[in-house]
């Protein structure tokens, strides 16, 4: 997997592009954290789906839910 590299020079603030090759384990790595972050995501999208459902079950708004925990 190649990848754009930007690299700042702060004192002048001259960016240059460097294009490079990921190795091995940076890939693992990345493909790892997207995992993980499509796992939190289908986890939060559950979760709103079982909340919709327990408000439609219960014949209210989530505005009205809110007034009823505060």
């Amino acid at each position: 997997m190649k990848i754009i590299e930007r690299i700042v020079n702060l004192e002048n603030n001259e960016t240059t592009d460097v294009e490079r090759t990921l190795s091995k384990s940076e890939v693992e790595q990345i493909e790892a954290k997207k995992a993980e972050m499509d796992a939190k995501a289908a986890e939060i999208e559950s979760k709103k789906s079982e909340k919709a459902a327990l408000l439609a079950q219960l014949g209210i708004t989530e505005d009205q839910a809110k007034l009823l925990l505060s």
